[in-house]
């Protein structure tokens, strides 16, 4: 698969459909990589030229030294856009990449038609939490974040319906790079947007989890109170949505960007 130089980093991407149709980006959230929007590559790139990447220190892209922050999360994406010489793209990411989303909307609404924030907030949980859980995984590796991610990421009746999908997920957060989600754990400490939203004069369509126990729907209400003209798409769905409820997901998400 191909990647590019941005900044420090190695960034692996991959382009599903027809160039010449308009673009969207997909962002990953926090210890997945772009093999999750596969419904959405599916889905959407019949009538869009889809653009998937791994955030640095995830999946197949490198893992430079950190802690990351959230410029660098946004740089990337804007790198991704000039080396592919696109100038205008639609977005959409989740948890992790709705942060980035938010940024990206506040710094560079030039180079976007539409944002999708996805199960996420301005502030995603408390600093302290976020340097524990970094300094927990440089100490002891990803497989106790894995063990007890599926709960986090999906509601019961979804873990015990389909296994295949929860296991798979769980494996590759297992298998990543433990310094990377660390680094990214670190971005996410520091990250805060909650005063610079009313400078979004982009399309925004905020997708909240009812049974988000991470992001919840009143993060969600939040962003959307704060930007002039956002839309709130409540989901019944957990913390991982675009799988959890992948049709009805895509068709919000395409209703929105068409």
């Amino acid at each position: 698969m191909p990647k590019f130089t941005s900044l420090d980093a190695q960034i692996n991407y991959q382009t599903f459909g027809d160039a010449a149709k308009p673009a969207i980006v997909f962002s990953n959230s926090l210890g997945t990589n772009f093999s999750m929007w596969k419904s959405q590559i599916e889905f959407f790139q019949k009538d869009f030229f889809v653009i998937c990447y791994d955030t640095r220190g995830h999946g197949q892209s490198s893992t430079p030294q950190g802690p990351y922050s959230i410029e660098q999360l946004g740089a990337d994406v804007i790198h991704l856009l000039d080396h592919l010489h696109i100038q205008k793209a639609a977005f959409c990411g989740i948890s992790m990449g709705g942060l980035t989303g938010q940024w990206l909307a506040i710094h560079h609404s030039s180079r976007f038609t539409h944002i999708v924030v996805c199960n996420t907030a301005a502030k995603i949980g408390r600093e302290q939490a976020w340097i524990d859980r970094a300094n927990l995984v440089k100490n002891q590796g990803l497989q106790s974040i894995a063990d007890t991610a599926a709960t986090r990421w999906f509601t019961e009746s979804f873990i015990q319906m389909h296994t295949a999908i929860v296991k798979s997920l769980s494996n590759d957060l297992a298998a990543g790079s433990a310094e990377g989600y660390a680094n990214c754990c670190l971005a996410l400490a520091k990250a805060d947007l909650r005063e610079d939203l009313f400078k979004i004069n982009l399309p925004i369509l905020v997708i909240a989890g009812i049974q988000d126990p991470v992001t919840t729907v009143e993060d969600g209400k939040f962003i959307q109170s704060k930007i002039q003209n956002a839309q709130l798409f409540e989901i019944n769905a957990s913390h991982i949505s675009n799988i959890e409820q992948a049709d009805i997901f895509n068709e919000a998400v395409q209703k929105f960007i068409h």
